[in-house]
């Protein structure tokens, strides 16, 4: 059974990659997420689960593979990171309200001179919202901590009409990539 470190505090990416039947342990993997200017959202998502992954390594013993991953959400360009607040929240919601944004993924798995990588975008459609609904969602406290404000495996899941692509990785982990990339280890 394979065995890595996860470079991620997310709950959802280790219940993911629990189904994978993967052990591994937590390491900490914290770095600075801001955007540099111009960066598109693609090469900004794949930098970040790479700078985790990078950033699990040094705190490693350098035994076994780090797993790195990110999330983003992106509605025409803007990157949509976690609300910083109510008003964010709202701002978010209704940007995707009734539209159809993306959500990327990315997974890097990182080992001494091996850097192994995949991006998963997929299509996310929401009904239209209100604004109360909106407000009503935010006092859940569900949004609070989720790229785009929402969460699909959870309470924001009742927003969305209709998904184009890979569902665990718009939770947070591609599981089919994820285990490719980990069969590339072997």
């Amino acid at each position: 059974m394979t065995s890595i470190y996860l470079a991620s505090k997310s709950p959802r990416r280790q219940a993911l990659l629990s189904q994978l039947g993967v052990k591994f342990e937590l390491i900490e993997g914290e770095i600075d997420e801001t955007p540099f200017i111009n960066e598109d959202a693609k090469a900004y998502v794949l930098r970040l689960a790479t700078a985790k992954a990078q950033a699990g390594w040094q705190n490693s013993q350098k035994d076994k593979a780090v797993l790195g991953s990110d999330t983003i959400v992106v509605f025409n360009g803007e990157l949509l990171g976690k609300p910083t607040g109510l008003q964010d929240a709202i701002r978010m919601l209704s940007m995707l309200s009734g539209q159809t944004h993306q959500v990327m993924t990315a997974v890097c798995l990182y080992r001494e001179n091996t850097i192994l990588t995949d991006v998963v975008i997929s299509q996310v459609t929401f009904a239209k919202l209100t604004k109360q609904e909106i407000v009503e969602y935010w006092q859940t406290g569900e949004p609070l901590d989720k790229a785009g404000s929402y969460a699909i495996q959870g309470i924001g899941g009742q927003f969305v009409v209709n998904i184009n692509g890979n569902y665990s990785a718009i939770v947070g982990l591609p599981l089919y990539q994820t285990k490719q990339l980990l069969a590339q280890l072997d």
